[in-house]
């Protein structure tokens, strides 16, 4: 008994772990990882300096418009942290520019607020 009780605990404390790394496997339209954040599906896509967070409706990524949002993203690496602002730009993303290139292995934490006051955070590793 002590030993189903065990096995059934291990269980439970592991289901979020499994939920993690199964949700950040997604890939958008334009190859980057997606997220889902504030009720919008979130591409994080990465040139250089330049960080771009393209935005889609969830059930049928579909661009949204980024009209109203505002956005910041805390990137992390090489023994950095810099926090860079994101702007509207075009119909469906928002972007903004590093002071340095955005490295392997560097980790982006998005902060998003929606036209509609909806605000949420996401996790990408680069």
């Amino acid at each position: 008994m002590k030993y189903i009780v065990i096995l059934v605990l291990s269980l439970i404390w592991s289901a979020p772990s499994f939920a993690q790394h199964a949700h950040g496997s997604e890939k958008g339209p334009n190859g980057g990882p997606m997220e889902d954040v504030a009720g919008i599906d979130a591409e994080l896509v990465t040139s250089g300096n330049t960080i771009t967070i393209n935005v889609f409706d969830p059930g049928n990524h579909k661009p949204v418009s980024t009209k109203g949002f505002s956005g910041a993203v805390l990137v992390a690496g090489a023994g950095a942290r810099e926090t860079v602002t994101l702007e509207p730009s075009g119909e469906n993303a928002l972007k903004g520019n590093s002071k340095n290139a955005i490295g392997a292995g560097a980790t982006i934490t998005l902060t998003i607020k929606t036209a509609e006051g909806k605000s949420g955070q996401a996790k990408f590793g680069k």
